[in-house]
């Protein structure tokens, strides 16, 4: 029977190490899009437009028309936002893992192997707003293979990690949309500090909101 295996990055994984990033990023895009949908703004926008189009046009084919378009032109703004950001994340730290995390102090980027097969990622780093605290990134895990516990061991993993070097304790940020990954760390013990607007203004037009949790070390000990 396959097991799963944790181990440290190697060189010959970067291909499938983006592509189990990008896919799992792509993933996203239609509770985006939803997300998008359901804000007063663009409501208000397209009821705005329905109804404009509607009086002056005594038809409902130009409004249901103008609206339809409106829709196809916020989930190509959302397709552009995330091709932005893996865009962005490849070329800020997964293009170049061995000097980003590999020969930097405490900081480490894992894959997750199973039946040989690299099927899943973390890496984790110093945060720059907590020094007392290393920030788990990168966390993705094929679609293929989830619900098999693959998640949760990188995450003990990178737990592990922080506290062998002596840190209080883990944190990570998360969107509003990644529902499943809410609910996997707060299962964890990692516990919600604060939410926050990404600082963008697209993001912000938007209400993109992110999550802030922390996975104190001592008391998951303590715990355990």
């Amino acid at each position: 029977m396959a097991s799963i295996q944790i181990r440290k990055y190697k060189d010959e994984d970067a291909e499938v190490v983006k592509e189990i990033f990008t896919l799992g990023m792509s993933e996203h895009i239609p509770s985006s899009f939803m997300h998008i949908l359901k804000q007063p703004p663009t409501q208000m926008v397209l009821m705005c437009t329905f109804c404009a189009l509607l009086t002056s046009s005594k038809s409902f084919l130009l409004p249901v028309l103008a609206v339809t378009l409106v829709l196809a032109a916020a989930r190509q703004l959302v397709v552009y936002m995330f091709n932005k950001y893996i865009d962005t994340s490849l070329k800020k730290d997964l293009d170049t893992i061995t000097e980003t995390y590999l020969r930097q102090k405490d900081s480490c980027f894992w894959v997750a192997e199973y039946d040989g097969r690299v099927v899943g990622t973390v890496a984790c780093l110093p945060n720059e707003n907590a020094p007392a605290c290393l920030e788990l990134k990168r966390a993705s895990v094929s679609h293929s293979h989830r619900r098999m516990g693959i998640a949760k061991a990188l995450c003990r993993t990178v737990a592990d990690f922080t506290r062998d070097r002596g840190y209080a304790a883990v944190v990570l940020y998360t969107s509003t949309v990644q529902t499943d990954a809410q609910k996997l760390y707060e299962h964890m013990g990692y516990e919600k500090i604060r939410e926050f607007l990404v600082p963008k203004f697209i993001a912000k037009l938007m209400n993109f909101t992110l999550i802030e949790y922390r996975l104190d070390l001592q008391k998951d000990t303590q715990n355990n």
